[in-house]
């Protein structure tokens, strides 16, 4: 790199420390190197001279100076430094689109986007194996929950990165999820606006209604029901809060099928075939892109909503009733 850039903090990397925020998006420039360039006043974030243990917040302007060429590293498809093979596999199967600016897997549930107390292995530290022929490492620019699967996309360049989180600011990105809901919502097609703030709790934060949290928004309708005992609904979010959408299913009174953090006992059904897990799934993102381009990307339901959909009489793996 070799000029300045400005970049603005993603969703993906909320509350992450200053340096740790470089050492992710800059693996190749050493912690000594960025300590001067703060020193220095190189590195600002909104206009200001900062510390390496700033906790960064979405939106903020990050000022990074020209850094010079980084060195030469791996850029086979095969190449993943510190990365298990199965893994490397694994992810590079799991690509839904790919062009020189913007990559999307499909993230399988269970396996969290970026790590944690306790969490060791997450997608954030396997992001080598999505390199393929790029000068730089992928980068998040949103998340999805540990247990939710579906379309995720990665910036593969800093300047990508900047854009992206420009468009997720603007609301440009028009997510659809599929939702596997015990109950049949009434209205069947509406929009829920609900202000959320977290409870801290013992089993961790979750999401509650609160008039003077954040504001939230989702559009739902349903696809499918199995009488009154389940629905296929789909999601549209158009705020991205914390368990937005598995907040909101619960406030309707049709928690997410298997959703025991939220639903409790009230989010399984008493039937064979369903799996005890978490029935919510990113299926679809479109985004505009400069020069009048649209990422339109589907991602297959995992197997474990597949099945339960089979049992439901859901055809989750045709698509929308609609489609055919």
């Amino acid at each position: 790199m070799s000029s300045v850039q400005t970049i603005a903090v993603a969703a993906a990397d909320a509350d992450l420390r200053l340096d740790r925020w470089f050492k992710r998006h800059f693996p190749d420039l050493t912690h000594g190197r960025l300590e001067k360039l703060l020193r220095t006043g190189q590195v600002r974030v909104d206009g200001r001279r900062a510390q390496a243990n700033l906790r960064l917040a979405p939106g903020q302007q990050i000022r990074v100076p020209p850094l010079g060429a980084a060195p030469e590293r791996p850029a086979s498809e095969g190449a993943a430094v510190g990365v298990a093979p199965d893994d490397v596999r694994n992810l590079q199967a799991s690509v839904l689109y790919r062009d020189a600016e913007v990559l999307a897997i499909n993230k399988p549930a269970g396996l969290a986007v970026q790590g944690g107390s306790g969490l060791s292995r997450h997608l954030d530290a396997m992001l080598d194996a999505l390199r393929f022929d790029a000068a730089e490492r992928p980068r998040l620019v949103h998340r999805l929950d540990r247990d939710t699967s579906g379309v995720l996309l990665l910036a593969r360049s800093a300047r990508a990165a900047a854009e992206l989180t420009e468009a997720f600011r603007r609301k440009d990105c028009r997510k659809t999820y599929w939702a596997i809901v015990v109950g049949v919502p009434k209205p069947e097609h509406g929009r829920i606006d609900m202000a959320l703030a977290k409870l801290p709790g013992r089993s961790g934060e979750r999401m509650v209604a609160d008039e003077e949290g954040k504001r939230a928004i989702t559009e739902y309708r349903v696809l499918d029901r199995a009488g009154r005992q389940a629905a296929w609904l789909e999601l549209m979010p158009l705020t991205g809060r914390t368990h937005q959408l598995r907040a909101h299913c619960e406030a309707l009174g049709t928690p997410i099928l298997g959703d025991g953090k939220y639903g409790a006992a009230a989010a399984f059904l008493p039937m064979p075939g369903l799996a005890r897990r978490l029935h919510l799934h990113a299926w679809r993102i479109r985004l505009p892109r400069p020069g009048g381009r649209l990422i339109d990307v589907v991602a297959p339901p995992p197997k474990h909503m597949v099945e339960s959909g089979r049992s439901l009489g859901f055809p989750l793996e045709r698509g929308r009733p609609e489609d055919g």
